[in-house]
């Protein structure tokens, strides 16, 4: 199996001085398992990580570190990685095992790692000026859109029960019902001296975050 870094590199509007460093970012483990791309994707997650801290801090001056925590995990995280590595279609580039040479689909995560990856290996071909060009320019919308910090409805709920209460919430699965495929949790939850607030979701998180939603509208009037 083969692939042509060519059109991958007009994507990202700029060429490779070693194209071992960037085959080798593109590799997954099940294709070559001594010459492939986790070390890089290390490298690349750090690098990642002190970029995106690096430009927080300069954008964001007297925010609190706990509140630069949050915007810096909604920037770093694996979802928001997949996300732009599907803007590039880096999926059409990588490097996995398919003995039957069939259309595979490839799993979220290794397209995410990958991406980490791929800033690795930038960061080894053109060092780490050019590395921190590339990220806040591919990163730039989602860097734009963290000056709204958006705070789940379980978190918000455990901060006010911790500083009116001194405790965490309580929660508690009632059922899991349905088929496997599609399954229905119900979840309640309270706060000292409060009744429980009960709400479904298709996972136990998704019921949890509905049911902290309910007891944040009805004790909060969030």
């Amino acid at each position: 199996m083969k692939i042509s870094t060519a059109n991958l590199e007009k994507k990202l509007k700029f060429k490779f001085s070693d194209h071992k460093i960037l085959t080798k970012s593109l590799t997954h483990k099940s294709f070559d398992s001594k010459n492939n791309n986790e070390k890089i994707e290390f490298l690349g997650d750090r690098v990642l990580g002190l970029i995106i801290a690096k430009k927080l801090l300069d954008l964001y001056p007297d925010e609190k570190e706990g509140v630069l925590d949050k915007k810096f995990a909604s920037l770093v995280n694996k979802k928001k990685c997949l996300e732009i590595a599907k803007k590039i279609e880096l999926e059409k580039y990588i490097l996995i095992s398919n003995p039957k040479n069939k259309d595979i689909l490839i799993e979220d995560k290794i397209v995410a790692d990958c991406l980490e990856a791929l800033i690795g290996a930038i960061y080894l071909d053109k060092g780490l000026n050019f590395t921190e060009k590339f990220i806040l320019n591919i990163w730039s919308e989602h860097i734009t859109a963290s000056i709204i910090t958006q705070i789940d409805a379980k978190t918000k709920l455990q901060e006010h029960s911790l500083k009116i209460f001194k405790l965490l919430p309580i929660y508690k699965l009632i059922s899991n019902t349905g088929p496997r495929h599609k399954p229905l949790f119900k979840v309640s939850v309270k706060l000292k001296d409060t009744k429980f607030f009960t709400a479904e979701g298709t996972s136990k998180k998704d019921a949890e975050q509905n049911a902290a939603s309910l007891c944040l509208e009805s004790v909060f009037k969030k």
